[in-house]
């Protein structure tokens, strides 16, 4: 086989890996799908993207879906929220959502609530249809010293102007519990609480809690409300169980400085007596010295010894004489 033979092939090769090379790089199908329905968009438009390292049909689509909804946004738009990290088919849903809704929503604001965090297609659709948020069991004091616990179902529609900056779900269900316990804790009785549960959504609702947040509340409902505990006896209790301590730890320090007192006393006694003791012990050698100078005579000291005789003799039968009287006064 010869050269002229191998050319047609070559050339039909050639022509083959051509078209293999366009059909990747060159979304043929996604233009042909973009003209079929309407939308004027080149070739080069296309290669574009591919270039600027973008999806096309990440924007293409979307392009398509707006055009056939009436939407009029243009492919610089989508591509540049594309290249700025957005979610162009979520954007183009929520114009499309905003548009049958009647809700005045701009590209511009979609995309900068997109790429602020927020969906933005589950905004529109909570101004559509209100979003209800369930708060936990909050509890309150009323002023008679009973626990109150209520839950309340808050019911917010999402505040389009403010979802850029605007605080969230956690900042509202926050608010709403404050203005619960202050509710319930500015009530005289726990009974008034029990009986008009719309006093409290009604304080709450009137103190604009919604305020710099990314919603609009529309009402808040006492779910469920509940008697906790006795939070003024507790509190009794604990100050009485404080003062019982306080007082037993200065009766034990009262008993504490008796009983130092005591040993004390008994201290001075002991020494007393001990100087007693060293006085008597004095006696005897003062009536020796007397003895020999002669200050005293033998009959002196035999009349002292009388004397200290009688005086033990009076003290025995004393005692003597009280036990009797203790042993009567027990037969009695």
């Amino acid at each position: 086989m010869n050269y002229a033979d191998l050319f047609p092939l070559l050339l039909v090769a050639v022509l083959i890996i051509a078209i293999a090379i366009l059909f990747t790089f060159v979304p043929v199908m996604l233009w042909i799908s973009a003209l079929a329905a309407g939308v004027k968009i080149s070739i080069f438009t296309l290669i574009g993207m591919r270039l600027r390292r973008v999806v096309p049909k990440m924007v293409i689509n979307p392009l398509i879906k707006a055009h056939k909804a009436g939407v009029d946004v243009n492919t610089n738009q989508l591509e540049s929220h594309y290249l700025a990290g957005g979610n162009v088919d979520r954007v183009v849903n929520a114009l499309i959502a905003a548009q049958r809704a009647n809700i005045e929503l701009s590209f511009e604001r979609a995309a900068a609530i997109d790429l602020a965090g927020r969906d933005v297609l589950e905004a529109v659709q909570m101004s559509v249809n209100p979003k209800v948020i369930e708060t936990p069991f909050i509890a309150g004091v009323a002023m008679d010293g009973i626990e109150v616990k209520a839950k309340a179902r808050i019911t917010v529609r999402a505040n389009i102007d403010r979802l850029v900056g605007g605080a969230g779900e956690d900042t509202v269900i926050a608010r709403v519990g404050e203005g619960i316990v202050s509710t319930i804790g500015s009530s005289e009785s726990h009974s008034k609480v029990l009986e008009n549960p719309d006093l409290i959504s009604k304080n709450v609702l009137s103190k604009g809690l919604d305020s710099g947040t990314a919603f609009e509340i529309l009402s808040i409902d006492i779910a469920d409300i509940d008697i906790g505990k006795n939070i003024g006896a507790i509190l009794q209790t604990d100050q009485a169980e404080a003062d019982k301590n306080i007082a037993q730890a200065k009766a034990e320090e009262r008993r504490a400085m008796a009983v130092a007192q005591e040993q004390e006393n008994v201290a001075k006694v002991q020494e007393m007596q001990a100087k007693v003791v060293e006085a008597e012990a004095l006696v005897p050698q003062a009536l020796a010295e007397a003895l020999r100078n002669g200050n005293m005579g033998v009959m002196d000291y035999v009349n002292y010894k009388n004397v200290l005789a009688d005086t033990d003799m009076r003290d025995m039968i004393g005692k003597l004489s009280k036990k009797e009287n203790d042993d009567y006064d027990d037969n009695k």
